[in-house]
């Protein structure tokens, strides 16, 4: 297949490429500027120029590939507007691939958060719909369902689309600017290892090449309409993971008691994250497109120490 890829020099997408190549599929990237050119030139992709704000150009690229691959964020607007921003500006991108590959059967797959659902009191399944926004989620990842929604919605207007819900902790050996990175810079500033309550809250992981795999997977043989979960690891309690740095780093792993999470405390912007929680479930994306995780756990990543060389 002729695959167009957006994000392709991102931590997800600098694999999804390769992945891509080493299946025998042509694929072309998207680059807004010289280095991420060269960046996916030697990832082993063509280069299109161009960049999210021209839809006629995203729209162009769709119609002249049999498949799109988006995982692309406008992440330069979060400064400014947060979460709302970069979720407006990604719906329309999402429509405009509708408007291309519309009758066409052709597959389009998004990254999306294995969050969407919500918190379910039980394991979150690929069955379970992104949750609505609205007004009173405005600043939180949940106004971004909105565009999970649409891309899912694409299924009616003759377009195999479909989204890989990305678990919370994407890891490996590349991995510069994740959540595990933030909470290892954390520790390093405080001196000990925070974790919320008791720090039995249940988080996910993946390896991000196994992530990579399911995004293939998806675009060749996923059915329309769906959602994928890219979860290696289904719960892990937030405990385990701060003890494991805590390990490393040669620092105590200290339960932040609820009061404190009330307020920035240890945690600052990330505590509404940290205290949640997000078992899920992987059973439906491995018996529907043959997905297994064969890369190393989150907490065997951590024991092998490259999250820490430059500590």
């Amino acid at each position: 297949m002729r695959v167009f890829v957006t994000g392709g020099t991102g931590h997800s997408g600098s694999y999804i490429i390769p992945e891509l190549i080493a299946a025998g599929h042509e694929v072309t990237g998207l680059a807004r500027s010289d280095t991420a050119a060269a960046a996916v030139s030697a990832l082993g992709a063509k280069v299109r120029r161009g960049n999210l704000d021209d839809l006629d150009g995203l729209k162009e690229a769709a119609a002249d590939s049999d498949g799109v691959i988006h995982v692309a964020h406008r992440q330069d607007l979060l400064p400014s507007g947060g979460i709302d921003a970069v979720a407006a500006a990604e719906l329309p991108i999402m429509l405009a691939y509708g408007e291309a590959l519309a009758g066409t059967g052709k597959p389009l797959v998004a990254a999306g958060s294995i969050g969407s659902p919500g918190n379910l009191g039980r394991p979150a399944t690929e069955e379970d719909l992104a949750l609505p926004g609205g007004d009173e989620h405005k600043g939180t990842l949940r106004v971004r369902n909105v565009v999970e929604t649409a891309v899912v919605g694409l299924a009616e207007r003759g377009v195999r689309s479909s989204v890989v819900r990305i678990a919370n902790i994407a890891h490996s050996t590349t991995d510069r600017a994740g959540f595990l990175v933030q909470l290892i810079a954390l520790a390093q500033e405080k001196g000990f290892v925070g974790y919320p309550g008791d720090g039995a809250n249940l988080w996910n992981a993946v390896h991000i090449r196994d992530a990579a795999s399911l995004f293939r997977l998806a675009l060749e043989k996923g059915p329309a309409g769906k959602y994928w979960h890219a979860i290696g690891d289904g719960g892990i309690p937030f405990r385990e993971i701060a003890e494991a740095i805590g390990s490393r780093l040669g620092l105590p792993a200290v339960s932040v008691p609820a009061d404190v999470l009330m307020l920035p405390g240890y945690f600052g912007f990330l505590a509404n994250i940290v205290t949640q929680n997000y078992p899920a479930s992987n059973l439906i994306t491995r018996r529907t497109l043959g997905w297994e995780p064969v890369q190393p756990s989150l907490l065997a990543d951590l024991n092998n120490g490259h999250y820490f060389s430059a500590s």
